[in-house]
């Protein structure tokens, strides 16, 4: 009997030693939290300073759509050359490429561990054709700002320019659509 009583007194130890002073958490210290003002009478997030600008590059000024369906109805403002099909190809590799896969058809050795397979991007999709007027560039778009199912969100790892590259390296190269030849032929004059 004495014991088990010692037993008993061990194990609760540990849960009243908890509760000393001495173990309080870091984050109960005197410090101002996130979105929490340091006025008390106005309780709330600061708001930014009178007449201040988001710097570029950051989340607040590269998504320039509010929703999918507004980039839906975006135009490529970056020209299809060979210059941005290889930036595009260069960005697709580091970010699209473990899903994607190389060729593009979904088959990336991350998107096989995924419960959903990633969408095939080639022409050689039955499921999604990628005709224009059902997917068009500012779907593609889009779906790199403000993700997918599956599909994160690259808005704060590209630029909008960069997303757009990605967009004509998958038409020109993925989808065989390819360069064209006007501005193939002026890449070739510069």
């Amino acid at each position: 009997m004495k014991n088990l009583s010692l037993a008993i007194i061990l194990l609760f130890v540990p849960v009243l030693a908890h509760a000393w002073p001495w173990s309080m958490d870091m984050a109960n210290q005197i410090n101002v939290k996130p979105q929490e003002s340091v006025d008390p009478a106005n309780p709330g997030m600061n708001p930014f300073p009178k007449r201040s600008v988001p710097a570029p590059g950051t989340a607040t000024s590269s998504i320039e759509v509010k929703d999918k369906d507004a980039a839906f109805k975006l135009v490529n403002p970056v020209p299809v050359t060979a210059r941005t099909v290889d930036m595009g190809h260069r960005l697709f590799t580091i970010y699209c490429v473990p899903c994607h896969g190389k060729s593009g058809t979904g088959d990336g050795y991350v998107g096989a561990k995924l419960i959903m397979q990633p969408w095939n991007l080639t022409s050689s999709n039955d499921i999604h054709p990628w005709d224009s007027k059902d997917y068009p560039d500012g779907y593609i778009f889009g779906m790199m700002t403000f993700g997918g199912a599956v599909m994160p969100l690259y808005a704060m790892d590209l630029t909008p320019t960069e997303r757009w590259e990605v967009v004509n390296y998958v038409r020109a190269v993925l989808q065989k659509r390819g360069i064209p030849p006007a501005a193939a032929t002026a890449q070739k004059t510069k």
